[in-house]
C-alpha cells in the first residue's frame, strides 16, 4: 500500500493538499514547507482536497499558498477534510451554492 502524503505549500498554511487519498485513521507524511512531519486524518480526505493541519474555528481564515483563500463556516478539527461543506471560498462566489461532493449547483433548477 502506498504511503499517504499531503503537501503544505507555505509554513503559514493551516491546510495541506492530499497528494494521495487519505483514509480516516491513517497517518499521512507532510511534504513541502511543512511545520510538522505527519498528520493523522480523522476523516477521509480525497486526493487533491485539503486537510486541516490544526483546529480551525468558525469564521477563521483558511490559509493556503500563504494567503487567505476562504473562511470556515463550521468548526474544523485537525485532520479533517476541508471543502465546501465547512468553508466559503473568498475567490468563487458560486462555491457556496455547489454540492460539496459532486460540484453540482444547488441553486439552479433544471427542467
Amino acid at each position: 500500500m502506498e504511503e499517504a502524503k499531503v503537501f503544505q505549500i507555505h509554513t503559514d498554511d493551516n491546510v495541506a493538499t492530499a497528494l494521495t487519498a487519505v483514509s480516516a485513521g491513517t497517518e499521512a507524511r507532510i511534504l513541502g514547507d511543512r511545520t510538522m512531519e505527519r498528520i493523522l486524518a480523522v476523516t477521509d480526505i480525497p486526493t487533491g482536497h485539503k486537510i486541516a493541519l490544526r483546529d480551525i474555528a468558525p469564521g477563521e481564515a483558511i490559509i493556503k499558498y500563504g494567503v487567505v483563500i476562504g473562511q470556515a463556516t463550521a468548526a474544523i478539527p485537525r485532520g479533517s477534510w476541508v471543502h465546501l461543506h465547512v468553508m466559503h471560498s473568498l475567490y468563487d462566489e458560486r462555491s457556496s451554492h455547489l454540492d460539496a461532493v459532486t460540484g453540482a449547483p444547488k441553486d439552479t433548477k433544471y427542467e
